[in-house]
């Protein structure tokens, strides 16, 4: 189950939960369950996390062949561009031509770096969010789990407790 679906899930049962008498913020849900529930949710996050390292891997696969492609380009038009010189008849088109190639090469190289930044970019963007989301809704799934446990360790004063008959 995705996490965000079993985030969805604890809420669903805290808003359930029958609420504390003399209280309209706190309630009771069944520990069992609501540990049970945040132990798998727990177990599910590991595979995001290796998710997110295989975006990243990718990416540097991505940008090395990237590379790789631009310097093959340029270095196809530097070589154009010596074979063009050597030519006597045609040296100042070569010159034009060769400076043309290289600076196509340079934009092509420029291009996919950029392309490639923003697709890595917008992949990290959209797992951080989903991580920001996750977290938030662990932290508020905490902090009621926390406020359930003083409300079930609450013992109350002697005088308030039933007199025996």
């Amino acid at each position: 189950m995705d996490p965000l679906d079993r985030i969805d899930e604890l809420i669903a049962i805290v808003e359930q939960a029958r609420s504390v008498p003399m209280s309209r913020n706190n309630c009771m849900v069944d520990r069992g369950e609501m540990i049970a529930a945040l132990d798998e949710m727990r177990a599910e996050l590991p595979a995001d996390l290796r998710r997110a390292a295989a975006l990243l891997e990718e990416r540097d696969k991505i940008m090395e062949a990237g590379k790789r492609e631009a310097d093959r380009i340029i270095s196809e038009g530097e070589a154009e561009h010596a074979r063009l010189v050597s030519v006597n008849e045609i040296t100042v088109s070569a010159e034009h031509e060769g400076a043309r190639i290289i600076a196509e090469a340079r934009a092509e190289a420029q291009r996919l770096r950029e392309e490639v930044d923003d697709y890595v970019d917008t992949a990290l963007a959209n797992f951080e969010q989903f991580l920001t989301r996750a977290l938030a809704s662990i932290e508020r799934g905490r902090d009621k789990m926390h406020a359930l446990r003083e409300i079930g360790t609450f013992a109350g004063d002697e005088a308030e407790r039933p007199l025996p008959f």
